[in-house]
């Protein structure tokens, strides 16, 4: 039996180092090749999860010799075809899927069948235990011609001149490994100052998206914003028409690069980034494509008195959360004073419905009226040429309406409010330059946007862009503003909170789009 098992653990070691190119096919004296491919298949086990478990399964193709290409499934959250690196050190392998920050560091049984080990991601650390599915070769290669083959990349820092004014602008070039010519894009963030990342906590809109393109065969180019990181120039005065010379120096930088396909080169904006998308395409040399995450498609005072009011601080956030909870303790309480009194379950039910919906209503009302309040704020901006006598305006209207909040945040919230960006945006509509927009545009919003209605700015773009025959729309589902897989679709940490991922079904939207345009 020890023979047999160690002839079994010597072939696939054997097979191992065939696969990934360390040992000749003629170094035991004439060609091996196996008939099936060592780790080819679908891997499937249950994870661990604090209170119970969950299906995973990691799918493994062999499109080439030397090639393996893993993704990852989670069939219990909806996550599908992640792509993870593979990579061997002696007898371990070690997967990585960069877009769930997970890793799975295992070796495989003797006969071949498990890959054992030990799966980890923040806040989660836990043995795990696949096996190869009996149907797992069949899908692998199913997979591997339905699934876009992952490729290899490298990144390299680059700086560029945007004009007038030699602002130079930093970032990084994600671009896959070989000749191409491949497709590209330049990144455009939203409103406000932002790093070539597109960082928030530590969450990396930009950063996820450069790597799952790049993976795919398509060169990402992300900037830092303009006085951010390692670019030059004032964020606080460039307006949208500053950022639209930077989104055409990026343009250009990537066209003569020689290893990319100047026809199949475009632009992906978030939020304002893609209102200055549009705004490029609507230019004399336009960008190969489009696509926009979150534009706006109404004025810009409108889309600015919609949105939620910020916060005046911490302490009046958590305040204000508090107030919400105490009001419904009430509500239970006076619903166990009906119970103990003697009223029957459809009485309490009717009571906590009825008290339900006056909260519902009390908070539209408040809603409504804080949208009224910004409106009139934003348009007296708008009409008051004078910044010293607008932010004195503004000073007191805030200091109204907020009796409790610290002069020099009312003092700070209004110089925010009269900067150059903040006034030329306010008198933005992005409407007129759409009928001049002729190249392919894919529209995507998240139907959970909170800052930017899908609806209502998806059917204003859909308008504008009517004469253009090459428009795609669409509303992703449970996304939100920032284009993240829904909480409820992935393992929460032990205290039971979850680290942000970005939408998986955005990238894939957006990758199958792009690389259908230019004839591909």
């Amino acid at each position: 039996m020890k023979s047999i098992m160690l002839k079994l653990s010597l072939r696939v070691a054997i097979g191992w180092a065939l696969i990934t190119g360390l040992l000749p096919g003629s170094a035991l004296g004439q060609p091996i090749r196996p008939a099936v491919p060592v780790l080819a298949g679908v891997w499937k086990g249950p994870l661990a999860i604090p209170g119970g478990s969950v299906p995973i399964q990691i799918v493994i193709s062999q499109p080439a010799p030397n090639k393996l290409i893993a993704n990852l499934d989670l069939p219990a959250k909806r996550l599908t075809r992640l792509p993870m690196s593979l990579t061997f050190r002696g007898d371990t392998l070690v997967f990585y899927a960069a877009l769930a920050e997970s890793r799975f560091v295992c070796v495989a049984s003797a006969e071949g069948q498990q890959l054992r080990g030990v799966w980890s991601q923040p806040g989660l650390r836990v043995p795990l235990t696949l096996s190869l599915a009996a149907e797992g070769t069949v899908a692998a290669l199913a997979s591997s011609r339905l699934a876009p083959v992952a490729t290899t990349y490298h990144t390299e820092q680059v700086t560029l001149t945007s004009q007038p004014g030699n602002v130079a602008l930093a970032g990084t070039l994600s671009i896959p490994d070989g000749a191409g010519p491949f497709p590209s894009m330049l990144l455009l963030s939203d409103m406000g100052s932002h790093d070539r990342d597109a960082r928030v906590g530590d969450y990396r809109l930009f950063g996820a998206m450069a790597a799952a393109f790049a993976r795919q065969g398509i060169a990402v180019l992300r900037l830092d914003d303009r006085g951010v990181g390692q670019s030059g120039g004032n964020g606080r005065l460039a307006t949208t028409a500053d950022l639209l010379r930077d989104a055409l120096a990026g343009l250009n930088y990537l066209r003569l690069r020689p290893s990319i396909d100047p026809v199949r080169t475009g632009l992906l904006g978030h939020g304002e980034g893609g209102n200055v998308a549009l705004l490029a395409a609507a230019q004399p040399v336009p960008p190969g494509f489009v696509v926009t995450l979150a534009a706006a498609g109404l004025p810009g005072l409108e889309l600015l008195a919609n949105q939620a009011e910020p916060p005046l601080s911490p302490t009046d956030t958590a305040q204000a959360g508090a107030a919400r909870r105490g009001a419904w303790a009430e509500v239970q309480q006076k619903a166990a004073k009906l119970r103990a009194s003697g009223s029957n379950a459809a009485q309490v039910e009717t009571y906590l419905t009825q008290q339900h919906l006056k909260i519902k209503s009390e908070e539209r009302k408040h809603l409504a009226a804080t949208v009224k309040f910004r409106r009139a704020m934003l348009e007296i901006i708008s009409q008051t040429a004078n910044n010293d006598q607008a932010q004195a305006i503004v000073v007191n209207m805030l200091r109204q309406r907020y009796p409790n909040q610290a002069p020099a945040e009312a003092r700070s919230r209004a110089a925010e409010l009269i900067t150059p960006w903040s006034r030329y945006y306010l008198k933005f509509d992005p409407q007129p330059g759409l009928a001049d927009v002729q190249c392919p545009v894919l529209l995507l919003n998240g139907a959970e946007d909170a800052e930017v209605n899908a609806i209502a700015n998806l059917t204003a773009l859909e308008k504008g862009l009517r004469n253009n025959k090459q428009v795609s729309a669409r509303r992703l589902a449970g996304v939100n503003h920032w284009f993240q897989t829904p909480a409820a679709e992935l393992i929460p940490n032990p205290d039971g909170t979850v680290d942000p991922i970005i939408s998986t079904l955005m990238l894939d939207t957006v990758r199958d789009w792009v690389q259908q345009q230019g004839g591909k």
